[in-house]
């Protein structure tokens, strides 16, 4: 696995337009281990490109059956007036699909499931959501959230 992530952040830090730090690993309090890739706001096409990178070279070397899942989060800055709230879309890497994941501010372990209902809604038309809400999984302490 050691091998494979470096491989992954050389693949991930050669790209030239990158701004921000290089890939990271990190692990949560579950001991899941994670990639990050930090991107600007206006990077979404590149941070796509970043997940689908890490999990096609993690399949490749042997690793795709441990895959879980990947997500993108987003803040609602504080600094540019926002509440900073946070809001994640997940990828289930072995189903294909999508699903929203809201944590509520200052109430640990409690989501949001209105916003998330809404943001399904929103986004069915764009993305395979996935269809049983018993897989939408909270992802309590993952990076970038």
């Amino acid at each position: 696995f050691e091998q494979t992530h470096r491989e992954v952040q050389a693949l991930l830090d050669a790209d030239a337009d990158r701004s921000g730090p290089p890939v990271e690993l990190a692990k949560d309090d579950y001991g899941y281990s994670w990639l990050v890739s930090r991107r600007a706001p206006d990077q979404l096409p590149e941070l796509v490109n970043d997940l689908h990178a890490v999990n096609s070279a993690m399949e490749v070397n042997g690793f795709g059956p441990q895959l879980l899942c990947s997500l993108v989060g987003f803040t609602d800055d504080t600094a540019a007036g926002g509440t900073g709230r946070r809001l994640a879309l997940v990828y289930l890497y072995k189903r294909g699909t999508f699903y929203p994941f809201a944590p509520l501010p200052g109430r640990p372990q409690h989501r949001d499931n209105a916003l998330e209902l809404q943001l399904k809604a929103t986004l069915a038309n764009d993305l395979r959501i996935e269809g049983d809400l018993s897989r939408w999984f909270p992802l309590w302490g993952a990076p970038g959230l």
